[in-house]
């Protein structure tokens, strides 16, 4: 256990030193959805509940997250690319071991995001620096789960050049199906089903009653088995196809 465990960080820590060679997707990744969370607050405020900070925020931190789908795919479909994970493929590290490796590898990314949407959010709006905001950064760990597992899934399938429009579906899913930019009521109910059924709005519901507040068990305990369910399911889809591509070289 203690030789995997140290396998793991040694792969995180070259991990984190490759995501800091790239600083262009790492502004990308953040300012983009920064930008959005200012916009569309002053565009949009005044006219509907649904972009107060207090919703806002949160939705704006999940779909930030969506995001690392196409930034942990990128940098696996590299790697795969390269000699690097050839050679790794001759040491004793598990499939596992790489796939927890990208993944821990992305957590500080996600911490900042999380505390700078809701620095800038209260900035604008102070209502929202509460006891639920701190909640809603700690469950934001628990949210980026799927969305990373998901990058690193589709770049162990993936090549290089693919990843980038196979990784946009996610990213048009969380900002379709999340219910973030439209009340989920008005829409059809049969397409309302489908979005309850998927991580996008679920992910989106854990993150934003975190922060105004549960109303009861179940408020949390729906959307949280639903996004760790995926979270699983997908996760475990990559350390399946990781040691396949491993078993081929």
């Amino acid at each position: 256990m203690r030789e995997s465990l140290h396998r793991i960080y040694i792969l995180a820590k070259r991990n984190i030193k490759e995501i800091l060679r790239d600083p262009l997707s790492l502004v990308f990744t953040i300012a983009m959805p920064l930008g959005m969370e200012i916009l569309f607050y002053f565009l949009f405020h005044n006219a509907t509940a649904q972009f107060d900070m207090k919703y806002l925020a949160p939705g704006i931190v999940v779909f930030s997250q969506a995001f690392l789908a196409l930034f942990s795919g990128l940098l696996i479909a590299q790697d795969r690319a390269s000699a690097f994970l050839t050679r790794l493929y001759v040491s004793r590290a598990r499939s596992h071991e790489f796939i927890f490796g990208y993944a821990f590898s992305l957590l500080p990314l996600v911490l900042i995001q999380s505390v700078l949407f809701f620095l800038v959010g209260g900035a604008i709006d102070p209502g929202i620096f509460s006891i639920g905001m701190i909640r809603s950064i700690a469950v934001s760990l628990i949210t980026s789960l799927f969305y990373v597992g998901m990058g690193i899934l589709l770049g162990s399938l993936c090549g290089e050049k693919s990843i980038g429009g196979i990784a946009s579906v996610v990213i048009a899913g969380q900002s379709l199906l999340s219910g973030m930019w439209f009340p989920p009521e008005e829409v059809n109910g049969v397409v309302l089903i489908i979005m309850r059924c998927l991580p996008f709005k679920n992910a989106t519901d854990l993150m934003q009653r975190a922060l105004v507040g549960y109303g009861g068990a179940a408020d949390f305990l729906i959307p949280f088995s639903v996004v760790v369910g995926y979270s699983f399911l997908v996760i475990g889809g990559a350390i399946y196809a990781f040691a396949k591509k491993m078993r081929e070289k």
